[in-house]
Parts: structure tokens; C-alpha cells; sequence
């Protein structure tokens, strides 16, 4: 067998790839051999003797398979978790969800008149205060306290 690991190495310095990327003709293999300045090397890889072999990605199939079954809520039993409630989703992130949605039900029912701005100023304080526990909550109050009479 000749050697050819000067060819490839000058070939790869050429291309700009690693040694192991490298392809040579088997067919080829004594001009190959015979090739010693980088004039003759690139002449060969332009005829075709020497060639560099397509890179090898990772497809990651499986990780996409494992994103989109914890997508479906999946794999995320107790078994799977490492840290407490609040350390997995905060209070803060909580909260912040929590009031937004009760703050644009407030300005939705102010636009359309629902409730006047008095109103809607005093459950917004009471909203920003934490008496809502939930948005359900903040829809019990309207209903008992008689502000709305039908929501969905």
C-alpha cells in the first residue's frame, strides 16, 4: 500500500478540512503518491483524485421525539423532577400571569362600559392587593357583588 498521508495532509491545508475528511481515488493512488508540492495536490483535487467527504451531522431524532412527548406533557412525572414547586416555576412568574389576565378582563370590561372607571379603579387596587386569589375569583366577586350579571 502507498502512502499517501502527505498528500492528505497538504489536500486538508488546501481545503481547510481535518485529515480524516480526506478521500483519495483508490484508482488514483500512484499519481497521488507521486504528487509532493501543494501545485500538483490542488491539480488532483481539480481533476477529482482527491476529494473531501461530506461531514456526518447528528439527525436528532430523538431528542425531537422527547421534545414533543413533554410537549403532550409527558415524561415529566414526580421521577423527573428535581427541585420544589416554586424552584421548577417561581411565585413571581405565578403572579405576574395571574395579574395580567385579571388586568386585561378589568380594562375589557372599562372599555366596554361594563363597569365605570370608579369601579374598575377599586378592583384593580383590590386585584393588585392579592384579594383575587385566582381570575375565577375576581368573576365570583363581580357576580356575588352584583357588578356583572352574566360572564362566561
Amino acid at each position: 500500500m502507498t502512502d499517501v498521508t502527505l498528500q492528505k495532509r497538504l489536500a486538508a491545508e488546501i481545503l481547510g478540512v481535518g485529515v480524516s475528511r480526506i478521500r483519495v481515488d483508490p484508482a488514483r493512488l500512484s499519481d497521488v503518491a507521486q504528487a509532493i508540492t501543494r501545485e500538483e495536490v490542488k491539480k488532483l483535487i481539480d481533476e477529482g483524485a482527491i476529494w473531501v467527504e461530506p461531514e456526518q451531522g447528528i439527525a436528532g431524532t430523538s431528542s425531537k421525539i422527547r421534545h414533543e412527548k413533554r410537549k403532550k406533557g409527558h415524561r415529566r412525572g414526580h421521577g423527573k423532577r428535581k427541585g420544589s414547586k416554586i424552584a421548577r416555576s417561581g411565585d413571581k412568574d405565578e403572579w405576574i400571569n395571574r395579574i395580567r389576565k385579571m388586568r386585561v378582563f378589568l380594562r375589557y370590561l372599562r372599555d366596554k362600559k361594563i363597569i365605570d372607571k370608579k369601579t374598575y379603579r377599586r378592583l384593580y387596587m383590590l386585584a393588585k392587593g392579592g384579594y383575587f386569589s385566582s381570575f375565577s375569583a375576581l368573576k365570583l366577586y363581580l357576580r356575588e357583588h352584583g357588578i356583572v350579571k352574566d360572564l362566561k
